[in-house]
């Protein structure tokens, strides 16, 4: 899947996945993708409901070893 912009997120805990994916979905264009990759646990749901609440699209999510990743389509 073609990503505007790779987030790394690793090693940070709640809440700064979803702060810094705020911040980093404001510097794509509508209709672009995000790639957030994090190890928090929690961002599964904190992602997921992060999305939905702005209108965006969780398109896909995998889990590479200790690594979640997350593909978001800015609205």
């Amino acid at each position: 899947m073609e990503a505007a912009k790779v987030l790394d997120a690793k090693g940070l805990a709640c809440p700064m996945p979803v702060v810094r994916t705020k911040k980093a979905i404001a510097e794509i264009n509508a209709g672009e993708i995000l790639e957030v990759h994090t190890t928090d646990k929690g961002s599964k749901s904190d992602l997921t409901a992060w999305a939905k609440s702005g209108g965006h699209e969780l398109v896909k999510e995998a889990e590479e070893g200790d690594v979640f990743k997350f593909w978001i389509k800015k609205a």
